[in-house]
C-alpha cells in the first residue's frame, strides 16, 4: 500500500540525505504555503515527521522506506536528525513537529476555509477533546468529522471500511492522523486513494497532545533535545527498550555517517584546494 514517487505535486525544494532518506529543507511557514498552494490547485498531499525510531524502522525494513519515500513532505521532528544534518554540512532550517503543525495548519485553515477531519488514537473521545480544543482555540475552524477508532481496527475489514467511508463522505480538506507511526500513513494512503485533493498529516501524539491528554516538555527541553528523556520518565515500560537499546545506537549510527560525510566533503576540499582544511 504504497504511493509511486512520480505521484508526488510539490516535493521539488532543496532537498537534505539523512543516510537512506531525504528531508525537505523548508521551514514550518514554508509547509503551510507549500499545502496552501496544493489546496488552491486541488491538488492532495501526505506529511510525514520523522524522528530517529523511524529513521531506524525505515532502514531495516524496505516497506516502511518505501512509505515514508513516497510522502509528499518529509520533515525532521527528532533533534538528532537536525543534529546529524549540521554535522554533515546539510543543516536543516527548523525542526518541524507533528504536535506543531496540528496546531499551525488548524489556525492556517481558519484563514483559508479549510475543513478539518480529526483521527485519534488513544482513549475514547480523544478526537473529539482534540476538536473542542482546537476550536476554542481557533473559533471559526471548520471541522467536518472526528473518531478515535478501537484498538486493532486496522485488522477489521468491516471497521477500517466503516473508517475509511465516514473520512471520503466527509470531502476534508485536511485530515489529522495521530494513530502512531506507520499505522497512520498506511492509514492516510489507503484514503489519499479516493481523496486526491486532501491533505494528510501523520503527527503520532499530536492529536492527544491537541487534546490536553498528553503535554509536551517546556520549550527549553525540547530545545536541547532532552524531550525523549521526559517521555521515557513518563512511560518506562513501553519506551526504555525502544529508547536505550534501539533508538540512542541509532542516533549514534547516524551521527558518526555525518561525520564521515562532513570529513569527506573537507578532503575533497582540500585536494580541490591544494590543502586540507576542516
Amino acid at each position: 500500500m504504497t504511493l509511486s514517487r512520480d505521484s508526488r505535486v510539490d516535493r521539488r525544494g532543496p532537498m537534505v540525505p539523512l543516510g537512506h532518506l531525504e528531508l525537505d529543507a523548508v521551514t514550518e511557514s514554508q509547509v503551510l504555503d507549500r499545502v496552501a498552494g496544493a489546496i488552491a490547485r486541488g491538488v492532495g498531499g501526505i506529511i510525514v515527521t520523522p524522528n530517529i525510531d523511524i529513521w531506524l524502522r525505515s532502514r531495516r525494513d524496505p516497506e516502511i522506506r518505501a512509505l515514508v519515500d513516497a510522502c509528499d513532505v518529509v520533515v525532521a521532528d527528532g533533534a538528532p536528525l537536525m543534529w546529524s544534518a549540521a554535522l554533515a554540512g546539510t543543516a536543516l532550517p527548523q525542526r518541524i513537529t507533528g504536535s506543531a503543525l496540528v496546531e499551525s495548519l488548524a489556525q492556517r485553515g481558519v484563514t483559508e476555509g479549510w475543513s478539518l477531519f480529526v483521527i485519534g488514537g488513544g482513549a475514547d473521545r480523544t478526537a473529539d477533546l482534540a476538536v473542542s480544543a482546537l476550536v476554542e482555540r481557533y473559533p471559526a475552524l471548520s471541522v467536518v468529522g472526528a473518531v478515535t477508532p478501537p484498538f486493532g481496527f486496522e485488522h477489521d475489514a468491516d471497521r477500517l471500511a466503516s473508517l475509511v467511508t465516514e473520512v471520503v463522505t466527509s470531502r476534508a480538506d485536511l485530515v489529522l492522523i495521530g494513530l502512531g507511526f506507520p499505522k497512520q500513513e498506511r492509514l492516510a494512503v489507503l484514503l489519499a486513494q479516493q481523496m486526491p485533493s486532501t491533505w494528510f498529516l501523520g503527527c503520532g501524539a499530536g492529536v492527544q497532545m491537541a487534546a490536553g491528554v498528553t503535554r509536551r516538555p517546556p520549550a527549553w527541553v525540547q530545545a536541547a533535545g532532552g524531550e525523549w528523556i521526559c517521555r521515557l520518565v513518563q512511560d518506562p515500560r513501553h519506551l526504555a527498550r525502544r529508547y536505550l537499546l534501539d533508538d540512542i545506537p541509532a542516533a549514534m549510527t547516524l551521527l558518526a555517517g555525518s561525520a564521515r560525510t562532513r570529513l569527506r566533503k573537507a578532503i575533497r576540499r582540500g585536494e580541490h584546494d591544494g590543502r586540507l582544511t576542516w
